[in-house]
């Protein structure tokens, strides 16, 4: 079932996607000689006027192919026959398209769950934040320069640029109306050994940051913790309740991690750091919003989404990511699969939302994606129309197709090493 809810998420966002494409095409007087959905050979197709529409085997991908599209061809109808803005919008279409479709996606699960706002929470009323004039029930509008809004943003800044100790600005409302305060973050000496987790009833799968204790020790992302000094764990929770019970102190830890359904005896010295804190606790809650609100908050989402692909891409071309963090199809499909079976306990409403959540997330992933300036990419399209319109001239058509020819296979040889690395996780 898992399997088939993934395709269909897929299907709708590619679907979408391509839609994008075909209706300003037709819009601009542009032939589309075939709108597809899937890739390989075709399984079913029927014909209404000039577009034949047609399911592929392989359900991944789509397309929506012009008259001339690829090809140095100038006759009525044509894509290349068209102003390079009529083509620029075509092109630029799609990507927007999914972030319609998220943003639409978005007003339904705000608008049924309302959104996590940040609220300062368990504020302690001898520290230097209660002497600058925050309070507990304080709404968070921006912390550190950055956006704070979405809790969600808040949680995940402070894991992508944790705090150096370096003076920082908090902007918050209470009344409706804000406030700014500038603060130096309080630091703390602690033992770490370098991983994140979720502290649930899940397995204790974990995050392995690079060049921490962990990671030295032979631990990467994705191992699952199943004991700590010969304390069983069955969950993130189990993990959660050992540390709080069992401080780090600077002795060894041994672990034993689950691995590819192998066990692995790992011991890891932990290492002393400063950890520095924003000085306040904060609580994410939905609060639901007047149609104004799921709105305007509908927007915070997708470019909450958004966002958080462009910060991990830049992890990734920063050589802070490594192969066991980095998910293809496959490892996508997994983890629907996984969300699916652990919201369903929890009863049909919560996970048609859950999976809504996961289609916005993926939409907006795709949107980005998408617009990237490489080859053969939408995004790559677009900028050799924007260096058209500077010059006045395209580039020569048999250079910019090869070139999109090569990005194509290097994008084909980046899939297969994603599947193989998906598939090398599960064994």
């Amino acid at each position: 079932m898992s399997i088939v809810i993934a395709l269909i998420i897929f299907s709708v966002l590619v679907i979408f996607h391509e839609f994008g494409h075909f209706i300003v095409a037709k819009k601009n007087g542009i032939v589309v000689n075939e709108f597809s959905l899937g890739m390989g050979p075709r399984l079913i197709s029927w014909g209404k006027g000039e577009t034949k529409y047609s399911i592929k085997i392989l359900p991944f991908g789509g397309s929506c192919a012009m008259l001339g599209e690829d090809q140095d061809t100038v006759v009525e109808g044509s894509f290349n026959s068209k102003s390079v803005w009529a083509r620029m919008a075509v092109v630029f279409a799609g990507p927007f398209f999914n972030f319609i479709l998220a943003w639409v996606l978005a007003l339904i699960v705000i608008g049924f769950e309302g959104i996590d706002l940040a609220y300062v929470d368990d504020l302690d009323t001898q520290g230097i934040l209660y002497e600058k004039g925050l309070r507990d029930g304080d709404k968070l509008i921006k912390v550190d320069g950055k956006s704070a809004v979405i809790a969600r943003e808040l949680f995940r800044n402070d894991y992508l640029s944790p705090l150096d100790g370096s003076e920082i600005e908090l902007v918050y409302k209470r009344d409706g109306k804000k406030h700014t305060i500038k603060y130096v973050p309080p630091g703390e000496k602690k033992y770490l050994l370098g991983m994140s987790y979720a502290g649930t009833e899940d397995p204790a799968e974990v995050v392995v940051m690079r060049e921490s204790s962990l990671a030295k020790a032979g631990a990467v992302s994705g191992d699952t913790i199943v004991s700590v000094n010969g304390t069983k764990i069955n969950s993130g929770a189990d993990l959660n309740k050992y540390f709080q019970e069992n401080t780090l102190d600077g002795s060894a830890v041994k672990l034993t991690v689950l691995r590819n359904k192998k066990e692995i005896e790992l011991e890891v010295e932990p290492k002393v750091t400063t950890l520095y804190n924003y000085g306040f606790k904060y609580t994410a809650k939905r609060i639901k919003q007047s149609p104004i609100g799921v709105v305007r908050y509908s927007f915070n989402e997708v470019k909450y989404d958004a966002d958080t692909v462009l910060k991990s891409l830049k992890l990734l071309v920063t050589g802070k990511v490594n192969k066991d963090e980095m998910s293809g199809p496959v490892g996508i499909v997994g983890a629907i699969g996984d969300t699916y079976e652990s919201a369903k306990k929890e009863g049909i409403m919560l996970t048609i939302m859950t999976m809504l959540n996961m289609a916005i997330m993926l939409s907006a992933n795709l949107g980005v994606m998408n617009l990237l300036p490489i080859p053969a990419l939408d995004g790559g399209r677009l900028l050799f129309f924007i260096i058209e319109a500077l010059r006045g001239k395209p580039i020569d058509r048999e250079k910019e197709g090869m070139i999109h020819f090569v990005g194509f296979v290097l994008l084909m040889i980046f899939m297969v090493f994603l599947i193989f690395n998906d598939v090398g996780k599960l064994f």
